[in-house]
C-alpha cells in the first residue's frame, strides 16, 4: 500500500510513545479491535524498535509505522523491524532521499506553504502537518485548500478528541494523528477496553 491508501484505513492514527515493551500487543490490539489498525509507533524510546517488531509480528490486522524518523539509517532500522510506513515531523533533501531508498510509504511533516510546495514537487501528495495546533491549525488548512489543490494533509500536534471532527470536516483533510486515544493514564493501568472504547469512538469520525 502507499501512503494514501494506509491513510484512508481509518480516520485517526493513533500516535503513540511506549516506554514498556510489555505493553505494545495488548494495546495495539486494544486499537485494533476499536477500527484503528494504522498505529505510528514514535522512535522516541529505548524499546521503540522492539515494540514495531512486536506489533508486526503478533497482531493481527495492524499496520504499524515507526514515527519521529529523522535518519537514513532509521528507515532502514524501522523496516527490519517490520515498519509499513514511516513518518517524520519535518523533511530534509536527504531525508526525502531515503525514504524514496527505502521503499517504505512515507508521511513527511510540514508547516509552511514552501515546505508544501518543495515536497509537491517530489511527489508527495499527502503530508503531516505539524505541530497543528500551534501552526495555525484549522485556519492554515482552510486557507491552503485552495492555492494546493491536490494536496491532503494528516495534521497532527495538539489534536484532540473535541477539535478532530473539525479537521476531518475538510476536504483537504486525509486523516489525523493522535494520542488521546491511548491516554497514559489508561496504559499505566493496562486498561485496555478503555483503550478500545476510545478507539471505537475515533474510528467513528468521518468525513461529512
Amino acid at each position: 500500500m502507499n501512503m494514501q491508501a494506509i491513510a484512508a484505513l481509518a480516520p485517526v492514527i493513533p500516535v503513540l510513545t511506549i516506554e514498556r515493551l510489555a505493553d505494545a500487543v495488548p494495546l495495539a490490539r486494544a486499537l485494533v479491535r476499536g477500527g484503528l489498525p494504522v498505529i505510528e509507533i514514535t522512535l522516541r524510546t529505548a524499546p521503540a524498535l522492539d515494540v514495531l517488531h512486536a506489533i508486526a509480528s503478533e497482531v493481527e490486522g495492524a499496520v504499524v509505522g515507526a514515527g519521529t524518523v529523522l535518519s537514513g539509517d532509521q528507515f532502514d532500522k524501522a523496516k527490519r523491524a517490520g515498519a509499513r510506513f514511516a513518518v517524520s515531523p519535518g523533511c530534509t533533501p536527504n531525508l526525502a532521499l531515503a525514504a524514496s531508498t527505502s521503499g517504505l510509504p512515507f508521511l513527511p511533516g510540514v508547516q509552511t506553504v514552501s515546505e508544501a510546495m518543495e515536497l509537491a514537487e517530489q511527489g508527495f501528495r499527502l503530508l503531516k502537518f505539524f505541530p497543528a495546533g500551534a501552526a495555525g491549525g484549522l485556519n492554515w488548512l482552510k486557507a491552503v485548500a485552495a492555492p494546493l489543490p491536490g494536496m491532503r494533509f494528516c495534521p497532527t500536534g495538539g489534536v484532540g478528541a473535541d477539535t478532530a471532527p473539525a479537521y476531518l470536516a475538510l476536504a483537504n483533510v486525509a486523516c489525523v494523528g493522535g494520542s488521546w486515544v491511548a491516554p497514559g493514564d489508561a496504559v499505566a493501568r493496562q486498561d485496555w477496553t478503555r483503550v478500545e472504547r476510545l478507539a471505537a469512538a475515533a474510528a467513528g469520525l468521518k468525513h461529512p
